[in-house]
């Protein structure tokens, strides 16, 4: 199969839609769990979760990227400047930055979610997807990316993976940096 990665513009919208589902990925999220704080986000559902992230989709510039095999949407990864996902610079996750100003630097970039089409995984969709944002962030002036994946997971179907696998940051290059959580390090890439 023939794979392309691609920044998720406005016009990718209809394959966004179809790789979430009616029921917007991950239990409704669409993405926006790292976008909205945590009282925004209880008190929000699918619908508006959705209309949050085509809003920011809308707005530019790309949130993240889409993977296709042979023109149908099967993976997609956030990536984008850590000022852009605020809840995952709160100082209370594993993944809040080690200086705190890399909260708001925009050299500094974060991949915080991933999430890959049932019938697609185990293929490595988020190896690929990884590699893409690479250079997706050399493009758009990043300095470092950073991570904070899980270490172990039962298969491929585990929700925890929606932070994707240190196995798969730790092939593309990055290091570890402090592992606040047990299994979550936060890994990063000089670029």
């Amino acid at each position: 199969m023939s794979m392309t990665i691609a920044p998720l513009a406005p016009e990718l919208w209809a394959d966004f839609e179809d790789l979430f589902g009616k029921q917007g990925a991950c239990y409704g999220c669409w993405c926006t769990h790292f976008r909205l704080a945590p009282a925004v986000r209880r008190a929000s559902d699918r619908e508006r979760n959705k209309d949050h992230i085509r809003a920011r989709i809308e707005a530019g510039p790309p949130p993240g990227l889409l993977a296709f095999e042979d023109g149908k949407a099967v993976g997609w990864m956030q990536i984008g400047p850590r000022g852009d996902v605020p809840e995952w610079n709160n100082q209370g996750r594993g993944s809040a930055p080690v200086d705190p100003a890399d909260a708001a630097d925009p050299g500094v970039w974060a991949i915080s979610c991933f999430f890959i089409r049932v019938k697609a995984r185990g293929r490595g969709i988020s190896h690929r997807l990884v590699e893409g944002g690479i250079a997706f962030a050399r493009e758009n002036g990043a300095r470092l990316v950073e991570a904070c994946p899980i270490d172990l997971s039962r298969d491929s179907r585990s929700i925890g993976l929606f932070v994707g696998s240190s196995r798969v940051f730790e092939k593309a290059g990055f290091e570890r940096l402090v592992e606040r959580k047990p299994g979550r390090p936060l890994m990063r890439l000089v670029l």
